[in-house]
C-alpha cells in the first residue's frame, strides 16, 4: 500500500500590511465596528510583483525547502485561487515553470475558500494511486484585485497572500480520506459580478451556512480519520472571520489541549490561503509538533466545503 503524507508547508505574506484604519476611513465605519463583526485587526495588501503565480511561486519554493525537495522531484502541480483575473492561461503551468518543476502536471482548482482542502484531497489520492510521488498543493490569493474598496461589506474582510504544502509518498499515511460538500442552490450568496469582477457577498447568509455545516463536517472528517475530536492537536478552519471560527470552535466543544487557528486577525480571510497560512504559522510558533493530528476544515464560495485531518509535518 502506498501512503501519502504532508512533507513540508510555506507560507508567502505581502510586506504591506493595512489596518483597519484607513479601511474604515474609506467605507464609513470604525475600527471597532469591524473588529466587532470579524475579529480583523490587520491583513496583508499585496503589492507590485505579488500576483497570484508570483505568491504561489514564492510559498511553494518555501514548501519544497521545507520538505528537502527539488523543483524537479515534483510530479503535480496544483493551485487553488479565485482571484485570478485572467483564467487562462491559469496559474499552475506558469508556477511550474517559474519553480523549474521540468514541465511537472499543472492544474488550477476552482473551489475558492476549500480549495486547498480539496487539493489535498486529490494530492494524497494520486500519490496513493501511483500516478505521482509528490504533490505541490498551493492556495494563492489577491483579492485585491476583484474588491471594491469602498463596499462597506466586503473591503474589510479579506486579505492577500499564499499557502503551500507538499504532499509526498509515505510509509504511513498521515492524510486522511477527506469529507466533502456542496450547496449550489445557494451559490449567489457569495460571488463576483462585471468586467472586471468585483466581489459581492450577503454576510448573515455566510455566516448562517458556515455555522451550520462546518460542525457537522467536522465531526465527520474526524470519524473518518478514525479519531475523536479529543485527540486533535489543533483545529485549523477557514479563517472566514473570527467570530465564524468561534462559532464553530464552541459548536464542536474542543478540549483546551486542542490549539484553534486564529490566523484571520493578522491576515484577514484569504480564501484559499488561509488554511496552509494557518497552519504554517501554528507550526512557526511551536503551538503543534512534528506528527500531530490536525483537522483542516475549508469552506466558502460555490458553496463548497471539504476536510480532512493530517500529521503535521
Amino acid at each position: 500500500m502506498r501512503g501519502a503524507a504532508l512533507t513540508g508547508l510555506g507560507a508567502h505574506r505581502p510586506a504591506h500590511r493595512e489596518d483597519n484604519t484607513a479601511i474604515a476611513e474609506r467605507t464609513g465605519s470604525t475600527d471597532a465596528w469591524i473588529r466587532e463583526r470579524s475579529g480583523i485587526v490587520t491583513r496583508g495588501v499585496a503589492g507590485e510583483g505579488e500576483g497570484v503565480v508570483e505568491m504561489a511561486v514564492s510559498a511553494g519554493g518555501k514548501a519544497l525547502a521545507a520538505a528537502g525537495l527539488a523543483p524537479s522531484d515534483v510530479d503535480l502541480v496544483l493551485v487553488a485561487t479565485c482571484t485570478l483575473t485572467q483564467p487562462v492561461p491559469g496559474a499552475a503551468a506558469r508556477v511550474a515553470a517559474r519553480l523549474g518543476t521540468g514541465g511537472s502536471g499543472a492544474l488550477d482548482l476552482g473551489a475558492a475558500c476549500a480549495g486547498f482542502t480539496y487539493g489535498l484531497s486529490l494530492a494524497a489520492d494520486t500519490v496513493r494511486g501511483g500516478t505521482a510521488d509528490h504533490v505541490l498543493v498551493i492556495g494563492s490569493e489577491r483579492f485585491t484585485d476583484i474588491i471594491d474598496p469602498t463596499d462597506r461589506g466586503t473591503a474589510f474582510l479579506f486579505g492577500d497572500g499564499a499557502g503551500a504544502g507538499v504532499v509526498s509518498l509515505s510509509e504511513v499515511d498521515g492524510i486522511s480520506p477527506a469529507v466533502f460538500s456542496s450547496d449550489g442552490d445557494s451559490a449567489d450568496v457569495l460571488k463576483t459580478v462585471g468586467h472586471p469582477p468585483v466581489l459581492q457577498m450577503e454576510g448573515r447568509a455566510v455566516y448562517r451556512w458556515a455555522t451550520v455545516t462546518a460542525p457537522g463536517l467536522a465531526r465527520a472528517a474526524c470519524a473518518r480519520a478514525g479519531l475523536e475530536l479529543a485527540d486533535l492537536a489543533a483545529f485549523v478552519p477557514h479563517q472566514a472571520n473570527l467570530r465564524i471560527v468561534e462559532a464553530v470552535a464552541r459548536a464542536l466543544k474542543l478540549p483546551d489541549t486542542c490549539v484553534v487557528a486564529r490566523d484571520v486577525v493578522d491576515s484577514g480571510n484569504t480564501s484559499a490561503a488561509s488554511v496552509p497560512l494557518a497552519l504554517t504559522r501554528l507550526i512557526e510558533r511551536g503551538e503543534v509538533r512534528r506528527g500531530d493530528p490536525v483537522l483542516l476544515l475549508g469552506f466558502g464560495a460555490g458553496l463548497t466545503a471539504a476536510g480532512q485531518v493530517v500529521r503535521c509535518p
